[in-house]
């Protein structure tokens, strides 16, 4: 007899679902990329401007979504986040030129532009203090197993159905996790009928849905800059593997469409193995010494180390099999970064979770718009396709010292109202 699946691990089987396809939907382009730019009649600076469509909405709705998400709750947000990506994606397969292809790659930003820090939300209410870092890791590496299978599968697809139909396919997948979402996930535990009191009992009290309440923006805001800055140095490299690591291999060292999407697929499942490895990595930190401080940044320091070392192997090879492995490398220790720094904003500021997530992934968002247009630009004006990589080492180094100021050790404290109703004193850690 198969042993039921509880209502967590149900919930959280949703949630890795959810960051599986919206990363799916968000890379699709990626590996249907030198099939639309010939298509299209596109230069890479022009698929460059289009990567970075997705980033300008999404960026502006990290906050907005995450406060969103706070005040009316994850199973609303979500749902109608997923409609919206769900359209753009659909949409994505009827465009006509670059003006409609740069305006449903907004759409997608805009409907995806809350949901992590809306999931986030949701963790918080349905995940154990102890398990935030694997919560935070394994849902990153379905993401990153999105990375992974996106370009075999758009590839698949095209080869079959052409590039159009790929994204129209895609984009009814999502539509179906969204009715599935909604028909299971509860904002506050106790209210979800397979839940048992065994479960309940680990949870921290959930923050009911429609509860007033007032963000101390200013001082949020301060307290969270320097995990946004943190969380720019891995963004720009993470957007860069994810916007042009397909047509690295295909323009690079001239494979075809199968072939490339092989390898960048290869590269990617790395990313799953980081993910899940440094959430774990910094629960068990956690669990051995009750040092939040040491459990998160140690894997933090350690992930962006390590892939700065691995990218500036690249510049030393030309050897096919050699930089495909130094890249998995690189894109191993970056994604190692993930599970602890998702899990900062909530032993920041449990009670805006949502919200201080959304400020913490500005960070990535930023770096979202400017990462790929840097990168097509010194393609075109160099004819190098290892030169990019060179901002990403930078990026990462400059990641490392930078995540001594986050302080995770330090919850948030609002500040206090006076009599007169103006707000006084300050947050910890500021």
């Amino acid at each position: 007899m198969m042993k039921r699946v509880s209502a967590t691990n149900g919930v959280l089987g949703l949630l890795c679902l959810m960051y599986f396809i919206t990363y799916l939907d968000r890379v699709n382009i990626a590996t249907a990329g030198s099939v639309m730019m010939s298509d299209l009649g596109m230069s890479n600076t022009q698929f460059g401007l289009i990567l970075s469509a997705f980033a300008y909405p999404y960026a502006i709705f990290q906050v907005i979504g995450g406060s969103v998400g706070d005040r009316f709750g994850a199973r609303r947000t979500l749902m109608i986040c997923g409609i919206i990506w769900a359209s753009a994606t659909i949409l994505t397969g009827m465009v006509g030129g670059l003006v409609s292809l740069f305006l449903a790659r907004v759409l997608l930003g805009f409907g995806e532009g809350a949901t992590f820090p809306t999931a986030t939300r949701a963790m918080q209410n349905w995940t154990a203090p102890g398990r935030r870092g694997f919560a935070q890791g394994i849902t990153h590496a379905f993401a990153r197993l999105g990375n992974a299978v996106a370009p075999p599968i758009v590839a698949f697809l095209i080869y079959h159905v052409g590039w159009r139909s790929s994204f129209v396919i895609l984009g009814v997948a999502s539509f179906v996790w969204v009715v599935i979402w909604y028909l299971y996930f509860r904002d506050d535990p106790s209210e979800h009928p397979a839940i048992t009191r065994a479960e309940l009992d680990t949870l921290p009290p959930p923050r009911k849905v429609g509860a007033r309440q007032s963000v101390p923006w200013g001082a949020l805001t301060r307290r969270m800059l320097p995990v946004s800055v943190t969380y720019f140095c891995y963004g720009w490299t993470l957007w860069l593997f994810l916007g042009w690591l397909p047509s690295f291999f295909k323009q690079s060292y001239g494979l075809d469409l199968k072939n490339s999407a092989l390898f960048a697929s290869g590269v990617f499942f790395a990313g799953v193995v980081g993910d899940t490895v440094g959430g774990m990595l910094s629960d068990g930190i956690l669990h051995r010494t009750g040092n939040v401080k040491l459990a998160r940044l140690s894997v933090i320091v350690v992930g962006f180390l390590g892939a700065a070392a691995s990218l500036t192997g690249v510049f030393f090879t030309r050897d096919l099999t050699l930089v495909a492995l130094l890249l998995s490398s690189g894109f191993f220790f970056a994604e190692l970064v993930i599970g602890p720094i998702w899990s900062v904003p909530m032993d920041i500021a449990p009670k805006y979770a949502g919200t201080g997530s959304g400020l913490m992934n500005t960070g990535s968002a930023i770096a979202a718009i400017v990462s790929p247009i840097v990168f097509g630009l010194i393609v075109d004006m160099t004819g190098s396709w290892t030169l990019p990589f060179v901002g990403s080492i930078g990026l990462c180094l400059l990641g490392a010292g930078l995540a001594f100021t986050m302080h995770p050790e330090r919850e948030f404290v609002e500040p206090a109202a006076g009599p007169d109703g103006r707000v006084a004193g300050v947050t910890a850690g500021e």
